[in-house]
């Protein structure tokens, strides 16, 4: 693994992770086109590092917008509070039950049975990005969006946060189907003000990112246990840096997207993860 390889997946991950087209299958098929084996140890420690730098960046990013929208009053900041747990609880509930049955029934003749072995599926990942592009069309050129943030209107409810937690679960076994794309685009839908949804969504996706890589180093330490040590002493300056190339990609990737949302140009992600589906599933043809 070259610094360049890295320099180009940290850039592909920084700004698809923060965009709603799907990082990881933007990742994959960037790894695939590169001669990279998305499986390896070594890919598994940078995807980790990746996100951690992509989770800073939101945080940068998002602080004083989240103090805005959701810290100005005791009572403001509890409904925010509550709302933020009740989508992850059911994220949680609804995500872990789809890997957990994927893992103890269709991978249950496989050593090493965990949901990522599905993620390099570039048939899975077409049909996923065609999911999530069709979501993304529809919340775009739905009448019912609004821009309006600093109002009563534009607090998150609870049916709110149970409808955008119960979609973020969905997206947690499928690799292409964007969490950013569908937790917005399911705000929107439900009448969620376009920066409340990206603040809420992108607020999931702090609380989310750490149990995801937490999982992430678990496989690696479970599946390399015995070469675990020769493995990050040679992989962990290049995921470091990528790290921090996935953090500057991914603070240009929000600005980007805020500039699109606030503009009224949603639908235009639907229509190019149309498109990248397409490529991909050429791609799987193809023999990739």
């Amino acid at each position: 693994m070259s610094l360049y390889h890295v320099i180009i997946l940290a850039i592909v991950q920084g700004l698809a992770e923060l965009l709603p087209v799907s990082s990881s299958a933007h990742v994959i098929v960037a790894e695939k086109l590169l001669g990279m084996d998305p499986s390896a140890p070594e890919m598994t420690l940078l995807l980790v590092m990746l996100h951690t730098g992509t989770m800073f960046a939101v945080i940068v990013y998002f602080w004083r917008r989240w103090i805005r929208a959701f810290f100005q009053t005791a009572a403001g900041f509890k409904q925010f509070a509550f709302a933020l747990i009740l989508a992850t609880v059911l994220t949680g509930i609804i995500g872990g039950g789809l890997i957990e049955g994927i893992e103890k029934i269709l991978l249950r003749n496989q050593p090493h049975a965990w949901v990522e072995q599905l993620f390099d599926r570039l048939d899975l990942i077409a049909a996923a990005l065609a999911a999530v592009g069709i979501l993304i069309l529809i919340a775009g050129l739905s009448k019912k969006t609004s821009i309006v943030q600093d109002s009563a209107a534009s607090d998150i409810t609870t049916s709110h946060a149970a409808g955008i937690g119960a979609v973020q679960g969905l997206c947690l076994p499928f690799r292409g189907f964007s969490r950013s794309g569908a937790t917005i685009s399911a705000g929107l839908l439900a009448g969620v003000p376009k920066l409340r949804a990206e603040d809420f969504s992108f607020a999931l996706a702090v609380v989310l990112t750490p149990p995801a890589i937490a999982r992430e180093a678990w496989r690696l330490i479970k599946t390399q246990h015995s070469q675990l040590g020769s493995l990050v002493h040679s992989a962990i300056e290049p995921s470091l840096l990528g790290a921090v190339f996935a953090f500057l990609a991914g603070l240009l990737a929000l600005k980007w997207l805020s500039r699109w949302l606030e503009a009224g140009h949603w639908y235009w992600f639907g229509v190019y993860c149309l498109l990248a589906a397409a490529v991909v599933a050429f791609l799987y043809r193809a023999g990739f």
